[in-house]
């Protein structure tokens, strides 16, 4: 029998950077070994995907395959495990703590802790964006790409239409998932304020409106909107 030839996929492009991230995220903060079934559900992408980048982490010895025996009659469940996960899942749970206990101060101390949030969130999309050079005249396309860019170095797996004058982003993966179901009116609302920082340092005529959080489980999605027509560059 012939052997199954392989070819090499090449680097995984910025949108399968930041889901295999997330892939690694949710091994790395589980107890226990997980199918490629639950981590598709956790992450929220096609079961094929998960596997995709399950193996793609066991490649690269981020994670490794075992099986382990079914309850019921059929082949053994292949599970995977983060390389380090025990490790790795404590980190998680010291990070979450402490962004619990970040977001309990500012709920209890802020007067309105949601401006307060949405302050916070402007204040550092502005600090992380780079600004447009000398000249530089940045639209709404290259604007939401930046955004998007952004959004997927932090983990949450962003995916969004380019074009027209309303526009969705869609966010499949928080990685702050757990604080943010207890405390959506200050992380939900940092989180746009982050976009809506970066947008107003690009100078670009697009506004982020607004998001809403958890529209399924493992979905956020963003609203846009172009503000007006795209700047000539300076000459």
């Amino acid at each position: 029998m012939a052997s199954e030839r392989l070819t090499d996929p090449g680097p995984p492009t910025p949108v399968q950077r930041g889901r295999r991230a997330a892939v690694l995220q949710v091994l790395r903060g589980s107890d226990e070994p997980l199918g490629a079934a639950e981590v598709a559900d956790r992450v929220g992408v096609h079961l094929n995907t998960a596997r995709f980048h399950l193996d793609a982490l066991v490649a690269g010895g981020q994670a490794t395959r075992d099986t382990v025996p079914r309850t019921e009659r059929g082949r053994p469940k292949v599970v995977y495990t983060s390389v380090d996960g025990s490790a790795q899942a404590g980190d998680t749970r010291s990070f979450r703590l402490l962004a619990e206990i970040l977001t309990g101060i500012v709920a209890s101390s802020a007067p309105d802790p949601a401006a307060a949030a949405l302050e916070a969130g402007r204040d550092w999309g502005a600090r992380l964006a780079d600004p447009p050079g000398p000249g530089e005249r940045v639209d709404a396309d290259e604007a939401q790409r930046r955004i998007v860019s952004g959004l997927d170095r932090m983990g949450f797996v962003p995916d969004a239409d380019e074009q027209g004058d309303r526009r969705e982003l869609r966010l499949h993966h928080c990685p702050f998932r757990e604080v943010a179901q207890e405390r959506r009116e200050i992380v939900c609302v940092i989180h746009l304020g982050l976009m809506q920082g970066t947008a107003a340092r690009l100078g670009a005529p697009l506004e982020v409106e607004d998001l809403t959080p958890f529209v399924r489980p493992h979905l956020c999605v963003a609203t846009l909107r172009r503000t007006g027509p795209d700047s000539p560059p300076s000459g």
